[in-house]
């Protein structure tokens, strides 16, 4: 059996990232300890969010990561983890595991431990850094308002993904800022100079939806008078949003499987083959899996745009957040002017609201307080909610 050697003040908190399961097993095996802490990874992504999440001494990289490079990974983690030594591992094939192999026989090379410094290294002097990390990954994204707890995981992922050409899901109500999330990830990006393409399947017929996000070359059918490129194109070098996925009909759902797995397209009409480089960010306030089940969506395609999910919650879950968001609503709807004041029970009434429309719906709650109120102060009356005689009269 392989054994890895740990350095004697490193060998509490181990942590494993690894796609394949006879590797992470055989790491495991050989380090086994009643007093040592594991977790795993199946992935570079995942393994960020485990060294965000907690403390932890090691870590095990393989160099044959799905999603991340394994040397970036590596410098990125000594960078923000200066107390993590970590371990490159190099598995000896590059096939798929054999019989044999499943049981455990699999022989893995020992990379050199890389670390920032050979000297000893005391949790009281690393979890200040790691401490000071995770509060720069969890502080507001671009364009957002709101330090609740709740949220917190929401901008710590899309931080880590930013850097990255990762295919990214992300998932909520109506309302809830999801197109926000897509473009705080390009802007944090390598991309954010580059285009920012934004295509709602749900708002284009679906007689249109192929011709404007494939393009078409001119003559392709009556009225294309001239060529267009489309959003895919027109999203080069940068990022391509495709809002309300869950709207594009099944009948081209296989051409943009194709043009994920392959980055090729075709524009209707022309017979070339245009190479486009630009990521994909998708988002849906419907359950994906759900309309798999019910054969309205392609499971191979769901599982290629949720290469990494995100999950926004409501605006009911983020109560903490209300008053800032309701302040930032006052002063841009009165700038230049000074904004009114929220009373207190008038901020209770809305820390209590269901908010089936989330943030879109207490923008628009604070707009008609705003027009209501007469002096300086929005009380409670000037609160114009969906449980109102006004709207169920």
């Amino acid at each position: 059996m392989t054994s890895y050697p740990i350095p004697p003040n490193h060998a509490d908190h181990i942590l494993v990232a690894s796609p394949s399961t006879v590797v992470r097993q055989r790491v495991l095996e050989s380090l086994r300890s009643p007093r040592r802490r594991f977790a795993q990874a199946t992935g570079g992504a995942e393994a960020l969010v485990h060294l965000e999440s907690g403390f932890w001494q090691v870590l095990f990289l393989d160099r044959r990561l799905p999603d991340l490079d394994a040397e970036e990974l590596s410098q990125t983690v000594r960078q923000r983890f200066p107390g993590i030594d970590v371990v490159l591992l190099d598995p000896e094939s590059d096939a798929e595991p054999t019989a044999a192999e499943e049981k455990g026989d699999v022989l893995l090379e020992m990379w050199p431990v890389v670390s920032n410094s050979h000297e000893d290294k005391s949790a009281d002097s690393v979890l200040p850094a790691a401490r000071a990390a995770q509060s720069i990954l969890e502080a507001p994204l671009p364009g957002m308002i709101g330090n609740s707890r709740i949220m917190q995981p929401v901008y710590r992922l899309a931080r880590l993904l930013a850097p990255r050409n990762t295919t990214v899901l992300i998932a909520g109500p109506t309302g809830c800022g999801k197109e926000i999330v897509a473009r705080a990830i390009h802007q944090l990006s390598p991309r954010a100079a580059r285009a920012f393409a934004v295509v709602n399947c749900a708002a284009i017929p679906e007689t249109l939806l192929e011709a404007e996000l494939f393009g078409y070359a001119r003559g392709a059918f009556t009225g294309a008078m001239q060529s267009y490129a489309g959003r895919i194109q027109t999203a080069q070098g940068g990022t391509l949003f495709l809002d309300e996925i869950g709207e594009m009909p099944l009948s081209l759902q296989p051409k943009l499987l194709r043009f994920l797995e392959q980055k090729e397209l075709q524009r209707l009409g022309s017979a070339e083959i245009v190479r486009v480089d630009a990521r994909v960010i998708s988002a849906t306030n419907a359950h994906l899996l759900t309309l798999v089940r019910e054969g309205k969506f392609r499971e191979d395609l769901y599982y290629r745009l949720c290469a990494f999910p995100i999950e926004i919650p409501p605006l009911r879950d983020r109560s903490e957040d209300i008053a800032q968001l309701a302040g930032h609503f006052l002063g841009k709807l009165t700038s230049p002017l000074p904004a009114p004041q929220l009373s207190a029970p008038a901020l209770r009434l809305l820390k209590t609201q269901p908010w089936p429309g989330n943030i879109r719906e207490l923008q628009n709650v604070i707009e008609r307080a705003l027009i209501l109120s007469e002096d300086q102060v929005i009380r409670p009356e000037h609160l114009l909610l969906a449980d109102s005689s006004f709207y169920s009269s």
